[in-house]
């Protein structure tokens, strides 16, 4: 009797790019890089407090109050002193790096149900929320005061102080207009506690815990103006997954975000945390103009070098191109503007999973409240996205061949 077929392997889609080697790197520079995590975290805090907006972030509630900081007793780092003092995009661009930026998802990781947490990423305006002193404080992504307000987070209004009064926390949220609802993604901070240095796994589950622990998640009342609450996280196993796209959310959904669970708290864009989306869950997937419409070409923002190279917003920046001295001074541009580019297809190369452009068409300057340039991961993921994108499917396939992967060497240790 012949022997039954082997179970056939789900296909997987090539990867195009060096994502997966990247983050193999950044797992290891990370158990390298543990510095004083408190003082990152106080620094954070004071800056976030202290700072005032810089020009064109406007303050959307036309609040012109100051919050001046009381004498703590301690010494915050030097970084907090140098934060206050940035002006303009300066400024924009240092409160925009504070935040633990995802990648764009260009390749399915491997381990996606053992190594990766996954979530419906709400729809609305990134930033960090700080509480401390009686207030809370929370700036959108380029540093501008979205909202100044008494809430029930620890010593987050006059009402609720409870241990030193300078105890601050500070939580990466997600502002989600329709409720009015600040949805609460990662955690920085709890109580003076740094978890900078913390497992995403472990920071999710503090999350949770430490919310419960405060009426932070009631409904809004004079001294709690606006209710917080945690996103629902899945392990990244089929059924997570599964959730996680097609599941309700009591916000509008904007794409799918996954960490690596071994992530610490890294500011600036890493490939241990991943945004993927299509068509089914979000309304965004491919970008849009000034006007909100798909333009014909792919367009990229990207940094103007002092050298007149044109560059992304990695760590190290890859380069896409340059303009001559001429066109700079006749443009009126400096180092450091933010411009919009369009992309012919046919320019476009991709050579040891970089994304390499022949020829880049000068479209203008974005809106003067952006932080800082595409990365090279986005540009990646729009070019895919116009053409063979990242499928739900793919990601499904690339669990059920780990699930088998994992199965087969189950068997060969019981042989």
């Amino acid at each position: 009797m012949a022997p039954p077929p082997e179970p056939r392997r789900p296909y997987k889609r090539p990867a195009i790019s060096d994502q997966q080697r990247r983050r193999e790197l950044a797992l290891q520079a990370q158990s390298a890089r543990r510095a004083d995590a408190q003082a990152r975290a106080r620094a954070l805090a004071s800056s976030l407090l202290t700072t005032p907006t810089p020009p064109a972030a406007t303050d959307r509630h036309g609040e012109e109050e100051e919050y001046q900081e009381e004498e703590h007793g301690h010494t915050v780092a030097d970084v907090a002193a140098a934060a206050s003092k940035l002006r303009s995009s300066d400024a924009r661009r240092w409160f925009a790096r504070q935040i633990m930026l995802p990648e764009w998802m260009v390749d399915a990781p491997p381990h996606l149900a053992s190594d990766w947490h996954v979530f419906a990423r709400p729809s609305g305006k990134r930033c960090l929320v700080v509480s401390s002193n009686g207030m809370t404080i929370s700036r959108a992504r380029n540093g501008s005061i979205l909202h100044r307000f008494p809430s029930a987070l620890p010593n987050g209004s006059k009402r609720d102080i409870s241990g030193p009064a300078s105890s601050y926390s500070i939580l990466d949220c997600i502002f989600h207009e329709p409720d009015q609802t600040y949805y609460i993604i990662d955690m920085i901070c709890w109580r003076g506690y740094s978890l900078y240095d913390c497992t995403a796994e472990f920071r999710f589950f503090w999350v949770n815990s430490k919310l419960t622990e405060t009426s932070a998640g009631d409904p809004p009342s004079t001294y709690h103006r606006y209710r917080f609450s945690a996103v629902p996280i899945f392990e990244c196993t089929l059924e997570g997954l599964q959730a996680a796209y097609s599941g309700s959310t009591p916000y509008v959904k904007d794409g799918l975000l996954f960490y690596n669970k071994h992530a610490h708290y890294q500011a600036g864009i890493t490939p241990l945390t991943l945004v993927w989306k299509d068509e089914t869950c979000s309304q965004y997937v491919i970008d849009t103009d000034s006007k909100g419409e798909i333009p014909n070409e792919q367009q990229l923002v990207l940094e103007l070098q002092k050298d007149g190279k044109l560059v992304t917003s990695d760590d190290p920046p890859v380069v896409f191109g340059s303009l001559d001295k001429e066109f700079i001074q006749k443009s009126n541009l400096l180092g450091g503007n933010l411009l919009r580019f369009a992309v012919r297809d046919e320019s476009v190369t991709l050579v040891d999973g970089k994304m390499q452009i022949g020829e880049l068409q000068f479209v203008g300057k974005p809106n003067r409240a952006r932080a800082f340039a595409d990365s090279h991961s986005k540009a990646l993921f729009q070019y895919a996205a116009r053409h063979a994108p990242l499928r739900i499917d793919d990601l499904v396939a690339s669990i059920q061949s780990n699930n088998m992967e994992l199965e087969s060497t189950d068997v060969e240790m019981q042989d």
